[in-house]
């Protein structure tokens, strides 16, 4: 029985560490060395190839390519680049990227053809049309401006010029009748305060008997107690226990009251 309790209480001993190994710079225990990996308890060398270098990483290899190299199986074999080209900031894709001027052709970067009145785009990889003319296949046609019309700020399309609108491929003078004035867009016009538009005239707006001219100045309204009837403004029949409603157009019952027809019955009957 003693025995028992003397090796309970005699303390573990802790696993020895391996060879290339340091202690954990927090906790207990230990880790291996910058180079080395785990393996069955030991600290094993990470086996690096020619042109690549140690990462700190507990997944992978251990290892990266340089720079101009891409990895194939163990090995770190060089990016192949074509003429005209640079190594790619990506670890990803063929590691090569085209100069300016020149597109990607299978292993090949070839010369971007620039037809006439073109310019390399932004990419430096395709063309554009200068202003004022239109891409057609592979090459850039002069766009025809009509009479009164001129580029826009796409420079590939025309705009008509104010006071005229765009009529298939031909700009038209627009015809303000009488009574009527141009919109600021210059491309439309709208008749004054007391017309409104019928086809391509201003024909007045005469309010009848106990009407006025709406503040839009294109309609008109029927004075309180009246409502619109057609072309007139009737005056409304105002039943027993009603009242003209806000809108000056209709009439509501009044409280105690509800409406039945144009009448206005009590509300417990």
């Amino acid at each position: 029985m003693l025995l028992l309790l003397a090796i309970a209480s005699t303390p573990a001993v802790a696993q020895a560490a391996p060879a290339n190994s340091h202690p954990k710079s927090y906790g207990e225990g230990w880790e291996c060395d910058r180079g080395f990996r785990m393996v069955q308890a030991e600290c094993a060398p990470i086996k690096m190839p020619a042109n690549a270098y140690l990462i700190d990483s507990a997944y992978g290899n251990g290892w990266e390519c340089a720079r101009g190299y891409r990895e194939v199986g163990n090995r770190c074999a060089a990016i192949e680049l074509p003429a005209n080209s640079f190594l790619a900031d990506s670890p990803y894709g063929r590691g090569w990227e085209c100069d300016r001027g020149y597109q990607k052709s299978g292993n090949q970067c070839n010369l971007v053809k620039l037809p006439s009145h073109s310019f390399l785009s932004s990419n430096g990889r395709s063309w554009d049309c200068d202003r004022g003319f239109n891409r057609v296949k592979e090459s850039c046609v002069a766009i025809t401006l009509p009479a009164h019309a001129y580029l826009d700020s796409s420079g590939d399309r025309w705009r008509c010029e104010r006071e005229y609108r765009r009529s298939g491929d031909s700009c038209i003078a627009i015809e303000v009748p009488s009574e009527g004035f141009l919109l600021a867009s210059g491309r439309d016009w709208e008749c004054n305060r007391g017309y409104r538009k019928s086809g391509e005239s201003c024909v007045a707006i005469t309010p009848p008997p106990n009407g006025y001219l709406a503040a839009s100045g294109r309609d008109w309204q029927c004075d309180r107690g009246y409502r619109k009837s057609g072309s007139s403004c009737d005056a409304l029949a105002i039943p027993a226990n009603a009242y003209i409603g806000s809108t000056g157009n209709d009439w509501i019952c009044k409280s105690g009251f509800r409406r039945r027809g144009e009448s206005c019955i009590s509300a417990k009957g």
